[in-house]
């Protein structure tokens, strides 16, 4: 990753919908994005961030991600859809104040649908992980 991007300039997601705070790395297979979980998080439930919070940090990792490549390669930011999750275990809910790290690694591309593991954790626990598969609208 070359530089340093505005989160809002990587996602089609605005405020309050937005789940992710940083792009932390990024590479053609490899993504990684932090989210420190606020109290005013629109999907926080009784002082942690819920099961459908952890999903979409997930799937905005992956529009990070996306962002990422088209804005390097002088392309605009396209919206993308969650085509299907598979295997998803929410393990345990992050409370609010913490931060979560979640890494996306793509295992397949192909017309603007991409096949990628996820993993989310805080510190060393385990949060979520699964399989995603975004398109590209």
């Amino acid at each position: 990753m070359e530089q340093e991007y505005d989160i809002l300039e990587l996602l089609p997601q605005r405020p309050p919908m937005v789940m992710v705070d940083r792009l932390v790395h990024c590479d053609p297979v490899v993504t990684v994005t932090e989210l420190t979980v606020r109290e005013d998080n629109i999907m926080v439930e009784g002082g942690r961030l819920s099961a459908c919070g952890l999903i979409e940090n997930v799937a905005q990792t992956c529009a990070a991600r996306t962002g990422y490549i088209n804005i390097s390669s002088g392309k605009e930011v396209r919206i993308g859809v969650i085509g299907a999750l598979r295997d998803i275990e929410i393990h345990s809910l992050p409370i609010t104040g913490s931060t979560i790290t979640t890494r996306i690694e793509v295992s397949d591309e192909v017309f603007g649908m991409t096949l990628a593991q996820a993993e989310s954790r805080c510190g060393d626990t385990l949060l979520a992980s699964g399989t995603i598969k975004t398109a590209l609208l």
